[in-house]
């Protein structure tokens, strides 16, 4: 399923509450303790809901393993249950557990405190792999400090997935055309106001965009991407409170006309939501990654058939998608931490990438600029492609992410809280601009005092 799912919405108080290749020489120094890095390492993963997803990376950790003779502990943690969330912060806090820890988004952030510096291992993994993308540098690199390694695994892009068919037929738009499949994309006219008339001609026809108004993470997200498409910051850089301007007007009108054409009861709507809207084969549009037309290629293949996965449309500012990337972290209390970068820049070569990549089916994003043409992206299907500008390899997007680019604590609390989804469901529903931008700048206050 979506896996902003891996992102649990709570609050900072109830979350307190609640817990109490690199080449062969590249891998081998400075690193590593002589020629093999040795001892013991313990590492918390995410729990991978694709079938056998696990077994790509438990394979290249233990072949490494091996090679390094190091004596290895992989704990695949789930995220049901904010399990892996409800770990990660009791380690934190006891400062005992794994050496290696799973963090998503805002968690290197939380906890910068307690994480090790990875700047030595990054600069070098940047210069043999490419640029990582703007958002993953918002979200991992803290203070000048580099607090994880972006992880292939569970990162992903929820950008559209659409019906060829559905939008072909009843908004005129040919989306394999637009995003063709082994070339550059032809979408100057996949605008906001292309996206609007194309909604309201699927919704006109019966079969309305799945995009979801409620406050979990598929909802915040795709918010998030329109915000940021009309420069809409509600706090800026430094901190400051900016939510009574123009782009935000401008932004929760748009939102406000393209709710119309959204299903009646999309407030509600939670992340299984659009999954289940573009499954159904009522949806002719829904923002995901590749999720949901894996498990429609074994419920439903007459739908899988007809789904193309591509870029979001363009605002004002740009073209902009959500972006939800992985972190591999190394807590300051490890005992081995020259193992612990040993293997990360291990699971970061190209090969380990590209076999991760395969064996999610092609739903796991590597964050490094080199790595969008793997062949599994080419080749997946049906239809044949379909999953060809899912990387976004022509960085024809702004990958990006709800709330960026406020301080991280507030930016979380932003998230988290789903602020910007509340907006538009209160201005949708009929409150005055003013009274919805005011309700804003009160929460924002808010979490400011916390």
């Amino acid at each position: 399923m979506a896996a902003s799912r891996l992102a649990p919405r709570v609050t900072r108080r109830r979350f307190m509450r609640n817990t109490t290749m690199a080449s062969a020489a590249f891998v081998a120094a400075p690193f590593v303790r002589g020629a093999y890095a040795a001892g013991k390492l313990a590492l918390g993963l995410w729990d991978h809901w694709v079938p056998n997803a696990n077994d790509a990376t438990r394979l290249l950790i233990e072949q490494w393993a091996a090679k390094e003779k190091v004596e290895v502990q992989i704990d695949f943690i789930t995220t049901q249950g904010n399990k892996m969330l409800l770990t990660g912060a009791a380690e934190a806090q006891s400062k005992s557990g794994h050496d290696v820890f799973a963090h998503t988004s805002w968690l290197p952030a939380r906890y910068a405190e307690v994480l090790v510096p990875l700047n030595d291992i990054m600069e070098r993994l940047i210069a043999e792999n490419g640029a990582v993308n703007a958002t993953v540098e918002y979200l991992g690199k803290v203070d000048g400090k580099w607090l994880g390694v972006p992880a292939t695994v569970g990162s992903q892009i929820k950008g559209p997935c659409s019906r060829i068919d559905l939008m072909k037929q009843h908004a005129g738009i040919d989306v394999q055309v637009m995003y063709p499949a082994g070339a550059p994309p032809k979408a100057d006219a996949w605008t906001f106001d292309a996206f609007l008339k194309a909604a309201e001609a699927c919704h006109k026809a019966g079969y309305p965009f799945g995009i979801g108004l409620g406050t979990t993470g598929d909802n915040v997200d795709t918010a998030g991407a329109i915000f940021n498409s009309f420069g809409a910051m509600l706090v800026d850089a430094k901190g400051q409170i900016v939510v009574r301007s123009d782009p935000v007007r401008q932004a929760l009108e748009y939102y406000k006309q393209l709710a119309a054409f959204l299903p009646s009861d999309a407030p509600s709507w939670d992340d299984a939501s659009n999954n289940k809207w573009l499954i159904s084969g009522r949806g002719a549009l829904i923002m995901n990654p590749p999720s949901a037309w894996a498990v429609a290629k074994r419920d439903a293949p007459q739908v899988a058939e007809q789904l193309w996965t591509h870029g979001f449309a363009a605002g004002p500012k740009g073209r902009f998608a959500p972006f939800v990337p992985f972190f591999w972290s190394v807590w300051s209390f490890s005992k081995n931490q020259s193992a612990a970068k040993s293997l990360l820049v291990h699971l970061s070569s190209r090969a380990a990438a590209e076999k991760m990549v395969e064996a999610s089916g092609g739903y796991d994003l590597p964050s490094f600029e080199k790595f969008t043409t793997f062949k599994t992206w080419q080749e997946e299907g049906p239809p044949k492609g379909t999953l060809y500008h899912y990387p976004n390899p022509y960085n024809h997007q702004i990958l990006s992410v709800a709330a960026q680019p406020a301080p991280h604590k507030i930016a979380e609390q932003i998230s988290v809280q789903a602020l910007q989804t509340q907006m538009v469901v209160r201005y949708m529903k009929g409150e005055a601009m003013e009274k919805t931008l005011a309700f804003a700048e009160g929460e924002l206050e808010g979490f400011m005092r916390n």
